[in-house]
């Protein structure tokens, strides 16, 4: 782990605080790159009712690029960084000079991730079972109050081992992806080279993800339940779909900013280089790759 630095645990404290910091010296650009990301990644939540299949498949082609746009926010807030302007047309970024597809590869544990789940949850519980439980949630579901009965003989040991097991996963998911966007965006790294990476400084820095970790999940139960008011009020108005937008629009205009600016500043004090991050050359050209 001699390509990662160490840092205390109070730098999860830091990096929150960082992320804070960006957002206040360019509220303007990134709180507009925030909407425009929740407005994108909310759009399918208008057909969820009126055309399900369209929904579906617009949550597909939004969940592979999504990846690449978060790429761009993280540019955005590299120039930020260095004194510029954000705007939301950095997220357009991750589709330039071939990081597409690098950061696209960011999905890779993700899908192992899902089905690694699938796969321990039959050979823990069984076909059998599952088909039980399902009956069994099914039938509570109609009920008032439901009938512990239904749930007797089902596996609950192994069922509370999978979902263990489940969060373990979760974890190391989320410590192969937490600093690999900047590496690829900013160093020009490979995609499985940066998630490596991106693992070992997270288990390098056990104390300060811990840290992070809590401190980000309660700024973000706090943002929510705000993003929920004001999803309610439009709602009043548009109705719940619209509301629902409008409150992700809400929440992502505000929380993104600082949850990417955490991770660039996460990425600066752990893997970047230590002369400070620099665009590559290569990143002269303004297409866009498909």
């Amino acid at each position: 782990m001699s390509d990662v630095r160490k840092v205390s645990a109070g730098a999860g404290a830091e990096w929150l605080l960082g992320g804070f910091g960006l957002l206040r010296k360019a509220p303007a650009g990134l709180l507009a790159t925030g909407a425009v990301l929740g407005l994108v990644t909310g759009l399918p939540l208008l057909l969820a009712e009126s055309a399900p299949g369209m929904f579906l498949g617009l949550q597909a082609l939004i969940m592979l690029i999504t990846p690449v746009l978060l790429g761009g926010f993280v540019y955005a807030l590299h120039e930020v960084d260095r004194g510029g302007a954000a705007s939301p047309t950095h997220l357009l970024e991750g589709f330039r000079n071939g990081r597409t597809l690098p950061l696209m590869a960011q999905l890779v544990p993700q899908i192992a991730f899902g089905i690694a789940a699938i796969v321990l949850l039959v050979l823990m519980v069984g076909v059998d079972q599952l088909q039980t439980l399902v009956a069994a949630m099914e039938t509570a579901q109609g009920q008032s109050n439901p009938d512990p009965a239904l749930f007797a003989g089902l596996p609950a040991g192994r069922l509370l081992l999978w979902m263990l097991l489940v969060i373990a996963l979760v974890i190391a998911v989320y410590f192969y992806t937490f600093v690999a966007s900047p590496q690829i965006m900013l160093e020009r790294r490979p995609a499985f080279e940066a998630m490596g990476r991106s693992f070992r400084a997270c288990l390098r820095n056990l104390p300060a993800m811990l840290v992070f970790i809590v401190l980000t999940l309660i700024v973000a139960v706090l943002m929510s339940v705000a993003a929920q008011v004001v999803a309610a009020l439009f709602g009043l108005v548009g109705g719940l779909l619209v509301g629902a937008l409008f409150g992700q629009v809400v929440l992502m205009a505000v929380l993104m900013p600082v949850v990417i600016g955490a991770i660039y500043t996460a990425w600066s004090q752990m893997v970047a280089p230590a002369a400070g991050a620099t665009i590559a050359a290569a990143a002269t050209s303004s297409g866009i790759e498909v």
